[in-house]
């Protein structure tokens, strides 16, 4: 098995999902690579008290527009219907991040501070001890994930970041920390797969549309294709249990999406009923709103480790 190493370069950042970008590494199923990654927006530096920082060249470019992304990469003998399963082994933030009290206007008005100044945060970020404060000497416990990782859908044209779908992307699930193996729907020949938007800590909806977004100094990921797996929609096995999703403009409907991917789940994993896994998921499994901040509104169901007892 080959690691590869990709960093933030011209010819390896895009800012939008196509399965007409060129490939920028081909690789086989069970290699490794090994990305260090921009934050969401593309900055190359901490945010100044102006609000001014330097950005990456080509975030105006036509189709960088979102997320920066690092790829696509494409894995030999990935093919439609099958999936792509990627098992992060590291994740290492680099020292600095920010978010801010974004979000609709509309959001903020319910909420009672739209009429408010804006309320941003630099972060001091201590990857050894996994520790960030800010400005204000905020400190919190450090819990890194990455926001977007997917491939395009199997469709012409330029497709925003924005939104996850059943082929991954801007997920923002927190609990694909490190040791976590995400299961994602083949959509297109040879994957093109990407990888960005990088979070060192955030909670489940991440009502003001920000984690803390940073860089990463290290995102280190196998990719392994099973060709003899399908899946309508993603799923993950998780230091936090078996996960599956629902996204969906309804949050009603990304409910329902994410529980019957459970009950299939539950079904191939202990060869239950379809009853008996629904019965069992309403004292076992948890229902939790991933984001409702992109789109398509995420919910994930979590399956414990420890829901049974031997």
């Amino acid at each position: 098995m080959t690691t590869y190493h990709i960093d933030p370069q011209k010819q390896t950042l895009h800012g939008s999902f196509s399965k007409h970008l060129k490939t920028i590494l081909t690789i086989n199923s069970g290699d490794s690579v090994r990305y260090s990654t921009l934050d969401a927006l593309w900055g190359l530096e901490p945010f100044q008290s102006t609000g001014y920082r330097r950005t990456f060249e080509t975030k105006g470019l036509k189709g960088n527009n979102g997320h920066a992304l690092c790829g696509p990469i494409a894995i030999n003998g990935a093919k439609p219907g099958m999936v792509l399963m990627i098992k992060v082994n590291e994740i290492r933030p680099s020292s600095w991040g920010w978010s801010f009290a974004g979000g609709s206007k509309q959001v903020k008005n319910r909420l009672g501070i739209g009429e408010q100044d804006p309320y941003h945060l630099n972060w001091d970020l201590d990857p050894v001890n996994m520790i960030g404060t800010s400005q204000l000497n905020h400190r919190v416990s450090l819990s890194p994930f990455m926001g977007t990782m997917g491939m395009p859908p199997n469709e012409s044209g330029i497709h925003s970041t924005i939104p996850p779908r059943f082929c991954g992307g801007n997920m923002d699930c927190k609990e694909l920390v490190e040791g976590s193996i995400l299961y994602l729907p083949i959509p297109v020949s040879r994957g093109l797969f990407s990888v960005g938007d990088g979070h060192a800590l955030q909670g489940d909806g991440e009502i003001s549309t920000q984690a803390i977004e940073c860089p990463m100094d290290l995102v280190d990921l196998t990719f392994t294709i099973k060709a003899d797996q399908h899946l309508s929609m993603p799923r993950a096995n998780t230091p936090a249990g078996w996960i599956t999703f629902g996204f969906h403009e309804d949050l009603d409907e990304a409910c329902f999406i994410a529980l019957e991917g459970m009950l299939d789940l539950m079904q191939e994993l202990y060869d239950f009923s379809r009853k008996e896994a629904y019965t069992l998921a309403s004292l076992i499994v948890n229902l939790r709103i991933t984001q409702i901040v992109n789109g398509a509104k995420g919910v994930h169901a979590i399956l414990p480790h420890d829901s049974f007892t031997h």
